[in-house]
């Protein structure tokens, strides 16, 4: 018939540091506990163990054969229980752990590295992944609880999530060098009337920005020519298909086509917030991420 065993930690502590210690004096000591405790807590142990795991002596304490082969069992599960222990303490206190982010592709690429790398070497024990994607997903992302959190640029607030700004962004326009706004240390949005347009695609964030800001100009665009990202706008407008409008966080991604970028009036901002489910607790490693990012708005 197969036997019950059910011992706690304080017993195999107990039993352990008895075998250690070689006397109940010594190892009462070195467990914090009064010596009749420890008394209590092996004579318990052998009675639901039914063996004798200890010989008493006048003078010493000495294992038996049964309280050897127990003491070593009992020594290898201390050993996985107080990693283990150590590893929860380490995730409660944010020393370890993981932090999930999503965010936009512009986002990931200029203004996350340094912050990433901040919290990196501050948290060297904590793992760190990037979901980036247009901001529909991105959003869809938080309120599924898929990630942790989200770095994105709005212009207003969000339903159901909670924002913290932490930046702002301008926008710019992109023209080739050879093009009659390059040497502008301004342009007007109601100057771009009757210009080709290279626009980003109608899920971006920064597509409908741009939209408003045009219409509120009254500028009647000539020709345009959508494209889905940075590089593909970029490129297009480096060969003279049209001029482009872009926020200053994304001009990082455009240099390898030799742009001009100047700034667009009146002013029109985009802002970089954190968001969040304002339901959701967040992990300690969550917790001190955001708090680098707060340092940032700062």
């Amino acid at each position: 018939m197969r036997m019950s065993i059910n011992l706690t930690v304080s017993h195999l502590r107990g039993v352990v540091a008895l075998a250690d210690c070689g006397s109940f004096t010594a190892a009462a000591r070195s467990l914090g506990l009064a010596q009749s405790a420890l008394s209590r807590t092996i004579a318990d142990a052998e009675q639901r163990l039914n063996v004798s795991l200890f010989v008493r002596t006048t003078r010493s304490v000495h294992p038996t054969a049964d309280g050897r082969e127990v003491t070593e069992h009992a020594r290898r599960i201390l050993l996985g229980f107080d990693a283990g222990m150590r590893d929860i303490e380490s995730f409660l206190t944010g020393d370890r752990g993981s932090v999930s982010i999503a965010c936009l592709p512009s986002i990931a690429a200029t203004f996350l590295p340094p912050h990433v790398l901040a919290f990196r070497q501050a948290n060297p024990g904590v793992r760190v992944s990037i979901k980036d994607g247009l901001l529909a997903s991105t959003l869809a992302e938080v309120r599924a609880g898929t990630v942790d959190l989200a770095v994105i640029a709005t212009t207003g607030p969000l339903a159901g999530l909670q924002q913290e700004p932490i930046g702002t962004d301008f926008f710019y326009c992109s023209v080739p060098r050879t093009h009659r706004f390059a040497l502008r240390a301004s342009v007007g949005w109601e100057e771009l009337a009757g210009e080709d347009f290279i626009a980003f695609g109608p899920d971006s964030s920064i597509e409908r920005i741009a939209r408003r800001a045009l219409a509120e100009a009254g500028a009647q665009l000539g020709s345009i020519i959508p494209a889905e990202n940075v590089g593909a706008v970029a490129g297009l407008v480096a060969a003279g298909l049209g001029i482009t409008a872009v926020p200053g966080m994304v001009l990082p991604m455009m240099q390898f086509a030799d742009l001009a970028h100047i700034p667009l009036t009146p002013t029109v901002t985009r802002n970089i917030s954190i968001a969040y489910l304002p339901e959701q607790r967040q992990t300690a490693c969550t917790r001190a991420f955001i708090e680098v990012l707060r340092a940032a708005r700062a």
